[in-house]
């Protein structure tokens, strides 16, 4: 397979329907002819809802998605049991790292959200959750927890100078989205998904986990860039703990703890990640009371 691509495929907007698998295929909105998962260890960027799995539950904004594997296309039961590989673990991995999936539904599916006939693009969603349990058939699934983003595109049947200003800002959001989870994925395969203050890597089921943390808060007021510079990989603890200052950076590189004013550790480091030193000051500056100041 080509190299994945998360988000939304230009010239496909939510609602853009396709005859068959083959066109779908063709618009690489849902890549593989067969496959109800266009994914693998390093993620999933779509998948197809179409009545395949008698597990499968959708809610419109909210899907709850049976993985792969164990099914019979025949009679669209499970004869075995899934495991959290291939398409599978490509959505665990998703949900990790943060990426968005593109949902096709077909005509098989729900009948209050899936076309007629062929397959409809609904948008993008976010993996929130995902479990083993015991489907209906006896066998063990894997279910997926998937809840939708916001659209990036208007809908085939609005002109764009209809919501011109609606577009902009919707669209604003979900290129922020893709952009932020690209330089998040950078920055932990940077440290291999190891944290920078403790050193630590975390071993899930479906691999490494690790979160980016930004120096300078991106958004209003602070409007950090959102840039590998400005983001650190590190543990949830750790991340929590430099979010609300309970960390700092010093100017010599060193992890403070602020509530006994004492160094913990020199921040571990890479060539290949060039920290811009004016934004772990700005990060200080910011949870630096006047208390703290002064001592």
């Amino acid at each position: 397979m080509a190299e994945r691509t998360y988000g939304e495929i230009p010239g496909y907007p939510p609602g853009s329907t396709f005859a068959n698998r083959t066109e779908l295929a063709a618009s690489k909105v849902h890549r593989p002819l067969q496959s109800g998962i266009c994914g693998g260890q390093d993620g999933a960027e779509s998948i197809v809802v179409s009545g395949g799995y008698v597990d499968d539950e959708d809610y419109g904004t909210e899907v709850i998605y049976t993985g792969q594997g164990g099914n019979d296309p025949r009679t669209k039961r499970q004869i075995a049991h899934q495991e959290l590989k291939l398409g599978n673990l490509g959505l665990a991995r998703s949900q990790l790292e943060g990426y968005p999936v593109r949902v096709v539904r077909g005509a098989g599916g729900d009948k209050k959200y899936s076309p007629k006939t062929g397959l409809q693009y609904s948008g993008l969603f976010r993996v929130v959750d995902h479990w083993s349990d015991i489907g209906t058939d006896g066998f063990t699934i894997w279910r997926f927890r998937l809840v939708a983003h916001e659209s990036a595109d208007p809908p085939p049947d609005l002109a764009p100078s209809d919501i011109a200003g609606e577009a902009t800002r919707v669209e604003a959001t979900i290129q922020r989205l893709v952009r932020n989870t690209s330089v998040a994925a950078e920055a932990k395969r940077l440290y291999d998904y190891t944290c920078q203050i403790c050193g630590e890597q975390l071993m899930t089921p479906a691999g490494p986990y690790a979160e980016a943390a930004h120096i300078k808060p991106l958004g209003k007021p602070h409007n950090g860039p959102d840039t590998i510079s400005n983001v650190l990989c590190l543990c949830p603890n750790h991340h929590v703990l430099f979010d609300t200052g309970a960390l700092q950076i010093d100017p010599e590189g060193r992890v403070v703890d602020t509530i006994n004013n004492a160094i913990v550790v020199d921040l571990q480091l890479t060539e290949k990640h060039p920290i811009n030193w004016s934004l772990v000051e700005y990060h200080r500056n910011i949870h630096t009371t006047k208390t703290q100041a002064e001592k």
